[in-house]
């Protein structure tokens, strides 16, 4: 151990590789952990900014976070960061046609999307630190003033609206312990709502130094009537990022086709970049083969060159890798239908979405969705757009729109013993479903649907009554629950107690929970703090499962949700039977 420890200091620079090295058999874990931390206070953390040029959507978010998952494949910690332009505090109270899902942090913070594609990538938790509005620093700055934290000075966007962003920035490295904090601009260079953003990068390049980089993504656009790659646009790019006093250090062009050498030798003379430092990001068939398309790029290897940092021989992708085989070769087939009334803008329900890659994956299949509006099921047509289904997974919402598409979709899932998932209001429809049908409550409904019901099984939160404000104030963020024994939710699981993300006003009402398991929909979940239903599932039925919470948030490549993971198994299995 001496001898390790004393390797490590004389040779700082090539700590990450001697760590990582070391596997010697009498190795304990608590030593390899003090190493690691030796090797964190080695080094100071390193800035890497991403931006944006030409047009919206080129991938920001994936980008950032295939590069983090090549860093951290190579041993170093890493976190990302995403700084949104818009003036919303948060984009809890986004409509989901606007801004795609709202992704829910353990610590409940509403996010944006690009969070999950992080954890998703990283299989690292992320938290309200990792995403930051232009609403909530000129609210941290305003609020600031008004205490009189200026000492009476005129507040201006340069320096305090700079200065709140970069210590948002900084944040992370200070109190993470993370190597590397990878910053995500959204929007584009140019926008007006950006340039604050803009002005804190160029700022926090001169102050931080060689700690400090930014990666400029564009766009490579392709004539087809003359054939041509142009570069004008990236060029137009790079300037006006120029003209605001920012150098991008790497240039990564996404392009429908290979860029020549002399292509890129023409965007590194005319952007002031090396030419090795002008990366090729191709179309790809999926998200999960960026990481590994930028790795053929080296893009890693740039970025650590440019940070002088040392770069390991050995990059362990090993388990990403496994897993691209996987979803690329698939053993089995189902068609799974999403019941939900935001299916026109898939990126509403994103995160199901990647978690059914994950748990088809696991279970050598490939899942196809079935995105199937909740508003145009009824009574009459409800066989006709169902049947053939392998399952049925009803999707989170809010409101009155399409719950009887939704209800009357579990009716025929119950019915017709075909697997049945249903997620936070998918399962509060559940319940309202066997109330109604099973139990007999023909008005059975959620008072956020019917304030009037006379049987209101599903009810607003006691603690949610007093409040008028809707932006964070649901229940949101990581609860525990505590499994009951011999239950579906038990098998899954394997354990008594977890921990769930949240992001809901209503709940199952209690009242009426004697009623429901006489009849057979038991709580094979319950919140050990407040004695809330987590989980209601049906013995008799192959698979029928309700909760109140929503896993897809912690899914990942790495740790698939065991719940999307047995749903998808139960699905493989009733296939069989059937043929």
């Amino acid at each position: 151990m001496k001898f390790y420890f004393k390797k490590i200091i004389k040779n700082k620079h090539k700590t990450a590789e001697i760590i990582r090295n070391f596997e010697r058999p009498e190795t304990v874990p608590l030593v390899r952990d003090y190493l690691k931390f030796k090797l964190n206070m080695s080094f100071s953390t390193k800035y890497i900014f991403v931006t944006g040029g030409v047009t919206s959507s080129l991938g920001k978010g994936i980008l950032a976070a295939s590069l983090a998952k090549l860093l951290q494949a190579r041993g170093y910690t890493v976190t990302i960061q995403k700084l949104d332009p818009y003036i919303n505090v948060d984009p809890g109270t986004l409509n989901p046609y606007e801004h795609g899902e709202c992704f829910v942090t353990d610590d409940g913070a509403e996010t944006d999307l690009d969070l999950g594609h992080y954890e998703r990538f990283l299989n690292v938790p992320t938290s309200q630190a990792n995403n930051v509005t232009t609403g909530r620093i000129y609210q941290s700055v305003i609020e600031k003033e008004r205490r009189g934290d200026y000492l009476g000075k005129t507040v201006q966007v340069i320096p305090h609206i700079t200065d709140e962003i970069k210590n948002r920035i900084k944040l992370l490295g200070k109190t993470g312990n993370f190597q590397f904090v990878i910053t995500e601009i959204g929007g584009t260079v140019g926008d007006i709502e950006s340039l604050p953003y803009v002005e804190a990068v160029r700022q926090l390049k001169w102050e931080l130094g060689k700690d400090a980089m930014v990666i400029h993504l564009t766009l490579i656009p392709y004539l087809s009537t003359t054939g041509e790659l142009k570069t004008k646009p990236t060029q137009h790019s790079v300037k006006l990022l120029l003209e605001y006093g920012v150098q991008p250090d790497v240039l990564v062009c996404r392009t429908e086709h290979a860029l020549n050498r002399d292509i890129r030798n023409k965007i590194a003379l005319f952007c002031n970049v090396a030419p090795h430092a002008v990366i090729e990001a191709r179309d790809a068939s999926t998200i999960y083969e960026v990481p590994l398309l930028m790795e053929e790029e080296q893009l890693d290897v740039v970025v650590l060159n440019q940070l002088n940092l040392p770069v390991s021989e050995n990059i362990d992708l090993a388990k990403w890798k496994d897993f691209l085989q996987k979803f690329k070769h698939p053993k089995h087939h189902i068609k799974i239908g999403l019941v939900g009334k935001y299916v026109e803008l898939k990126d509403s329900y994103k995160s199901i979405s990647e978690a059914f890659i994950h748990a088809g994956a696991s279970n050598d299949c490939k899942v196809e969705i079935d995105w199937i509006h909740s508003e145009s099921i009824t009574d009459d047509n409800v066989i006709e757009k169902l049947a053939g289904l392998g399952g049925i997974l009803v999707a989170p919402g809010f409101g009155q729109r399409g719950i009887e598409g939704k209800i009357t979709a579990i009716k025929y899932a119950r019915e017709n013993n075909v697997p049945f998932f249903g997620i936070c209001l998918g399962m509060q429809c559940a319940v309202i479903e066997f109330a109604r049908n099973v139990l007999g409550f023909k008005d059975a409904n959620s008072t956020e649907m019917n304030p009037g019901s006379t049987n209101p099984v599903i009810d607003l939160l006691e603690a949610q009554k007093k409040i008028t404000k809707k932006g964070g104030t649901m229940r949101l963020g990581s609860y525990p629950c505590n499994v009951s024994e011999n239950t579906k939710a038990w098998t899954i699981y394997k354990q008594k107690e977890i921990n769930e993300r949240h992001r809901h006003r209503y709940e199952f009402n209690n009242e009426y929970l004697q009623d429901f398991e006489k009849a057979g929909m038991i709580a094979s979940g319950i919140n050990p703090e407040g004695g809330l239903v987590e989980i209601v599932e049906i013995k008799d039925h192959p698979w029928f499962l309700g909760v109140q919470f929503h896993p897809e948030y912690k899914s990942t490549v790495a740790n698939p949700h065991p719940l999307f993971v047995h749903f998808v198994k139960a699905a493989i299995e009733i296939k069989k039977l059937v043929h």
